[in-house]
């Protein structure tokens, strides 16, 4: 518990500055390049949390815990403050966005050794649901401060406060450094080479590596189809109600996610499967959204019950993935891949909600992802049912 406790707290540290530097930064943007400048930059973030999943898989081969974490917290450090050092000189946006995604890289491939330290310190699923929730909720506050800095098109960040909020957005990575003192994960074992002529002559079977089952990449087609209306919630709840919910926005999907620990705990405790239990926390993410442009109140449930299931449906994947492997080996790159495949599904969903909305409304949308979505877990109760009862579930039971 003491080991977990130090994982959180550096959590907290990093996300509030890094959300506070990528919240001014994102503003800037807007301010130089408009919003499809910060379309960009976002699109080559969500590359580049993709990318990091094969980088991950490398570097924990080579790498154990500790130097994975040092490497990758360092490197991070100084690709945030020169990406924001690129911006604030004039550099071409396409040479920001390029540098964007190598920072995302490296800082989802560091995010991927935290989580498998936090498995290595408690394999619960409730305990990695508490390690994102802190992220999740740490984020909103940082945003809320950001937002509370003298920023915005009429008056951007500038002076003394701006350098110290590009410095603090690469030091806040120092307690990373630390804490990766006391890390646990061992390397990855590598793929070994057969040597002879055949089994017979001493060859050796090669080492199982993660790969990622079908019912993971399902996580990836509920973040595809539920998500999208909480990835766009800046832009929804400022065109639905006005600026001022953007914020209470922001702090009603921190809420919602301080209670997914306890739903993943629950959902452990009933065995329920993966198979129906992601796409009903689909459900949750998406279907508030059908009443959000009733009024303010409808738009602060729809982000609860969102911040709820989305951080629920993320710790739960990421605890069955750090389960599958039994030991922490591996588990690093195995964790990499399930955020780049939802990091997938939500670059998809990003892609094509605001299409559906022009044309159906936020309403429209909602209606028909939440459709799919009860189809599919009515589907899978029936398959379960034909094969005799629910299975059993926990990260041990259904790993993938």
């Amino acid at each position: 518990m003491t080991r977990l406790r130090r994982l959180i707290a550096t959590a907290l540290v990093d996300s509030f500055g890094l959300s506070l530097g990528w919240t001014v930064f994102s503003l800037q943007v807007v301010r130089d390049h408009g919003l499809a400048g910060l379309g960009l930059c976002n699109a080559a973030m969500l590359c580049g949390v993709a990318l990091s999943a094969p980088v991950a898989a490398r570097l924990s081969t080579h790498l154990d815990g500790r130097a994975l974490l040092r490497v990758t917290a360092a490197t991070e450090a100084g690709l945030r403050i020169g990406t924001f050092v690129l911006l604030l000189a004039g550099a071409p946006l396409a040479v920001v966005a390029a540098a964007v995604a190598a920072s995302n890289v490296v800082a989802w491939t560091g995010y991927a050794g935290m989580r498998a330290e936090v498995a290595a310190a408690d394999p619960r699923g409730a305990a990695m649901t508490w390690y994102m929730v802190a992220v999740a909720a740490i984020e909103a506050a940082g945003t809320a401060t950001a937002a509370l800095l003298p920023t915005g098109p009429a008056q951007p960040v500038s002076g003394g406060l701006l350098v110290a909020v590009v410095a603090g957005y690469g030091a806040c990575l120092l307690p990373t450094w630390l804490v990766a003192g006391g890390a646990r994960v061992p390397r990855a074992p590598r793929r070994t080479r057969p040597a002879g002529l055949g089994w017979s002559a001493g060859f050796r079977r090669p080492s199982r590596r993660w790969r990622p089952t079908p019912l993971l990449a399902s996580g990836g087609l509920v973040m595809f189809l539920g998500s999208g209306p909480t990835l766009l919630a800046v832009g929804l709840a400022a065109e639905l109600h006005g600026t001022r919910w953007v914020a209470g926005s922001a702090l009603a999907f921190a809420l919602g996610s301080l209670v997914a620990p306890l739903v993943v705990a629950r959902l452990e405790r009933r065995a329920v499967p993966p198979s129906v239990a992601w796409p009903a926390l689909g459900v949750g993410m998406v279907a508030g959204w059908a009443f959000a442009a009733w009024s303010p109140a409808a738009l602060l449930a729809a982000q609860l019950l969102s911040g709820m299931c989305m951080s629920a449906l993320e710790g739960d994947m990421d605890a069955r993935v750090a389960n599958r492997a039994h030991s922490p080996r591996g588990v690093t790159a195995g964790l990499a891949t399930a955020a780049a495949l939802r990091a997938f599904g939500s670059a998809a969903a990003v892609a094509i909600a605001p299409r559906v909305i022009a044309d159906a409304g936020v309403g429209g949308l909602s209606v028909a992802f939440t459709t799919v979505l009860l189809l599919a877990m009515v589907l899978v109760l029936a398959w379960h049912r034909g094969r005799s009862g629910l299975p059993g579930t926990g990260p041990a039971a259904h790993p993938g």
